[in-house]
């Protein structure tokens, strides 16, 4: 059912999964998250190397889409191939952790939104807040249990809809720019060094790279797709245009308020800033997009993180049950689980202070690795030649992207808080349960000697992490 024809998907569609998946809660917050961190002159180095660096990234999906056409979801797929599957597993667990928290990160923003004109909703964190997500969460999980097909459709009304508010910020913000504004910031209000930009620029990275995940999105559902062209394609000019639209929100909002004004927005940020411009009428008309937005990124990413433990399941990398498919041609299974973690998560918020960028943060960190494992990927294809004896006119050239995306992912764990990413093993740890499940039902040994020192590592760190939290040295 799921492969008929009827289910398969068109380049709009793949593409709105790419923008649908991108264009979520992050746009809503570059404003603050950015004044928090940098100056304009810092958010340009942060763009541009984001930018380069995930356009890369985006060029390797579109190289791998072709050249490896029996890869179904990608992300997933290209790290079992290239380094086997105990790192196969934990791409697809880091992504799929990834979307759960990334689903947080929208029903937290969506109450914060609510918490503006309604106080009972809070900051995203209070009992009616976490009460009324977990309803919109089970409404949603029953419309998408009716078919993917329908959903997808949905998402790409959504999409455009969503699209419109960005743009009219855009317009009514860049008509109320005022250009001394923006250079009282320019240099971050700090001394003007190399030490200085370069912190500045650490400081956004993780920012940048929750805005971007989504990239993958049209390679997550490749086995959709009625011409498996279309899903590179899909992948590049979909990252382009909300590239476009990010970089313009940051640096404009600049014009409207300082620094330190941006800084101490609540979030969605965007909503102070146009407030700033057209008076109160913007807050609301920012929160009306915001609504929308999410609930479409939500529809995108729900879909994500089903999807990838299903084909993970497929291929004999999870538990057989989460392959399983109800009469619709949806990952039931997978879908349930999903939804279950989100809802103990949101549940868990009640306890944290700052639940939004906590949840920010972490899927940040938790797409690393999966990234990065797909740029190391297609450098491992270039630097084997394999595909490439047949057809050698663009070998150099991938050869240059996939080196570049290697390289922007290894600096992005680099960059990462040694914090979050002792947080991330919290969940590759414990998580593994589900490799060894899998194994056993395929008689197979759990470790190779290299697997066997990785697991023994997450393993480490999550009972270091668990401790540093159960000890209140880590707190949220």
């Amino acid at each position: 059912m799921a492969s008929s024809s009827e289910q398969k998907f068109s380049l709009w569609t793949l593409m709105a999964m790419v923008v649908g998946s991108m264009v979520g809660a992050g746009i809503f917050s570059l404003p603050q998250a950015f004044g928090r961190a940098t100056g304009p002159f810092g958010a340009l180095i942060a763009w541009t190397i984001a930018g380069v660096g995930m356009l890369m990234l985006a060029f390797v999906f579109q190289t791998l889409s072709q050249r490896k056409p029996n890869l179904d979801a990608g992300i997933y797929a290209y790290a079992k191939a290239g380094f086997g599957d105990y790192l196969g597993f934990l791409s697809a667990l880091g992504y799929w952790s990834a979307a759960v928290l990334g689903n947080v990160s929208y029903f937290i923003l969506i109450n914060s939104t609510l918490g503006l004109f309604f106080p009972a909703f809070g900051d995203g964190n209070t009992v009616l807040a976490v009460v009324i997500s977990s309803v919109l969460l089970w409404i949603m999980h029953a419309l998408i249990l009716r078919g993917i097909r329908e959903a997808a459709a949905l998402n790409n009304v959504v999409t455009f809809a969503k699209i419109i508010p960005i743009v009219l910020f855009i317009v009514f913000v860049g008509l109320g720019f005022d250009l001394y504004t923006f250079a009282e910031s320019f240099w971050g209000g700090e001394e003007v060094t190399f030490a200085s930009v370069a912190g500045q620029v650490r400081a956004t990275m993780l920012v940048t790279v929750f805005v971007f995940v989504g990239i993958e999105g049209a390679s997550v559902y490749s086995r959709y797709a009625r011409n498996r062209a279309d899903v590179g394609i899909a992948t590049v000019v979909g990252f382009l245009g909300v590239l476009a639209l990010m970089v313009m929100v940051t640096l404009l909002s600049y014009g409207v308020l300082t620094r330190p004004e941006l800084a101490a927005l609540r979030n969605p940020s965007m909503a102070g800033v146009l407030q700033a411009v057209v008076g109160h009428w913007g807050a609301v008309f920012v929160s009306v997009g915001l609504l929308i937005s999410v609930a479409g990124a939500y529809i995108s990413w729900v879909l994500l993180a089903a999807e990838i433990l299903y084909s993970a399941a497929k291929y004999e990398t999870m538990p057989r049950f989460l392959a399983h498919e109800n009469a619709r041609g949806v990952p039931a299974n997978a879908l349930w689980l999903t939804n279950i973690v989100v809802q103990v998560f949101l549940i868990l918020t009640l306890f944290t202070q700052y639940a939004f960028r906590l949840a920010l943060e972490l899927t940040s960190s938790m797409i690393l690795i999966p990234y990065f494992l797909v740029a190391a990927y297609g450098l491992k294809l270039c630097w084997s030649g394999d595909t490439y004896d047949q057809d050698s006119a663009n070998h150099r050239t991938d050869f240059l992207w996939a080196g570049i995306a290697t390289v922007y992912t290894a600096g992005l764990i680099y960059a990462a808080d040694f914090t979050h990413l002792l947080l991330t093993t919290v969940i590759y740890g414990p998580g593994t349960i589900l490799y060894l499940m899998a194994r056993r039902e395929q008689g197979k040994a759990a470790f190779m000697r290299t697997e066997l020192a990785l697991f023994v590592l997450a393993a480490i760190g999550a009972c270091v992490g668990i401790y540093l939290i159960a000890t209140g040295a880590i707190s949220f």
